[in-house]
């Protein structure tokens, strides 16, 4: 149920408060774009269910969208990355919140159901759970529901195979797919964020060590970038060939897993699939190899195969760090117990990315009020999912240049003409 405001509710709210506000001072675009919702109110009369990382970030896009006149019910994405303190204080927000830090999997599912009982016009998902619980177990609700949002390719690649068989019910934005969200969030903040969580929860020099980086889209070459400028040896494995070879054109080391498994001493799972590290893989690794996931859900690492294979397990060793002794003596260490660990060990990516990303999705929730809830039936936006109009990607990206005073060209008008001329060679 949401936090029951008491004396303990209102002493972690404060704590709460003073979070947002740092996180905010690092957000000027969304800032601006709450103030603008503020004076235009397009969220009036919409009720909005989101499941989201419970984040001081987070809480700065909830707070614009409540400026604008919206009603908002929020479930966690993720237990782990759950920050009490701002659960707390968005309850003074009139934002409805059902989420705590570290609840186990019955309770996490129960609390999207709750934020689901406010029988939501627009949803926000992260990884589509949500999305998942109104097509399967909540359909009563499906007809109040004009579209959503999603914002992980996680998410993306659920929602694309459910409108493939033509079972999403509603039209739903890929707010992932932005080139901004892509180039600024999954590569540099997912970079970023991913080596802070290992080495804020193990203290390991990544400078010599190998690192092996499972998959190679916009999150696994960050990863693979800022672990190489530390000065990492690192492995890149991967399924698709065309990736692969950019990895390798890039001067990575390409590899299948289960040679990579037996020389890394750091490995990182960035794929959004299943399994990527099995038991197979687990037998060959070496004394002392870390195993973290940034890939969102925690199947990528097969953590059942690891308790099966060990002897015993030393919870807690470090903090978000678990110790799992194999047979042979072999020490293997699983991070944030497989799940995100740059939202569980670290606080994920930076509020200066998040500016961006939330930015990106404010405007996408506006846009899509306007082309299903509030537009006529004969123009609204059919079931399936739609990519974030160019502009918007663009809006996003000079809101965010002028708020750090970068000044770029513009076109002549000759130039114009030329680019939209096809009489005009060389």
């Amino acid at each position: 149920m949401p936090w029951e405001v008491g004396v303990v509710a209102e002493g972690i709210a404060e704590a709460g408060e003073r979070r947002i506000g740092w996180a905010a001072r690092a957000m000027p675009v969304l800032t601006a774009l709450g103030e603008r919702f503020a004076g235009e109110r397009p969220f009036d009369g919409v009720r909005i269910a989101a499941c989201l990382h419970v984040t001081a970030e987070t809480a700065v896009l909830l707070g614009a969208l409540r400026a604008g006149g919206a009603e908002i019910a929020l479930a966690a994405s993720n237990p782990l990355s759950t920050q009490d303190d701002v659960a707390a204080a968005l309850e003074t927000y009139g934002i409805a919140v059902h989420a705590r830090a570290g609840v186990d999997r019955g309770t996490y599912y129960r609390h999207i159901h709750q934020a689901l009982d406010i029988s939501p016009n627009i949803v926000l998902d992260d990884g589509c759970d949500l999305v998942n619980i109104l097509h399967t177990e909540r359909v009563e609700l499906l007809d109040t529901v004009a579209g959503g949002c999603e914002e992980t390719t996680t998410g993306i690649i659920r929602l694309r195979q459910m409108a493939s068989e033509n079972a999403l019910r509603f039209p739903v934005v890929a707010v992932n797919d932005t080139r901004t969200k892509r180039m600024f969030d999954n590569r540099y903040g997912t970079g970023q964020s991913t080596l802070d969580g290992i080495m804020r929860a193990t203290n390991v020099l990544l400078a010599g060590r190998t690192v092996v980086v499972a998959g190679f889209g916009f999150c696994g070459r960050g990863v693979a970038e800022r672990a190489r400028g530390l000065g990492a040896r690192v492995i890149v494995t991967e399924i698709d060939p065309v990736k692969a070879l950019d990895a390798t054109l890039q001067g990575y080391e390409v590899q299948p897993m289960g040679r990579a498994a037996e020389i890394g001493d750091v490995f990182v799972t960035v794929t959004g699939n299943r399994d990527v590290i099995r038991a197979e893989h687990l037998a060959d690794m070496k004394d002392g190899a870390i195993l973290a996931n940034a890939g969102h859900f925690d199947v990528e690492i097969d953590v059942r195969a690891l308790e099966e294979s060990a002897t015993a397990v030393r919870f807690g060793i470090r903090p978000n760090t678990d110790e799992y002794v194999m047979a042979d003596g072999r020490r293997l260490l699983l991070l944030s117990e497989g799940r995100l660990v740059n939202l569980t060990a670290a606080e994920g990516h930076p509020a200066a990315v998040m500016d961006m990303s939330f930015s990106a999705q404010a405007l996408a929730v506006a846009w899509l009020a306007r082309s299903t809830w509030l537009a006529e039936e004969s123009v609204r936006l059919r079931p399936g999912v739609h990519d974030v109009p160019a502009e918007i990607d663009a809006e996003v990206a000079r809101l965010k240049l002028a708020a750090t005073g970068i000044e770029i060209d513009i076109l002549t008008d000759d130039q114009e003409h030329y680019l939209h001329s096809w009489r005009l060679g060389s």
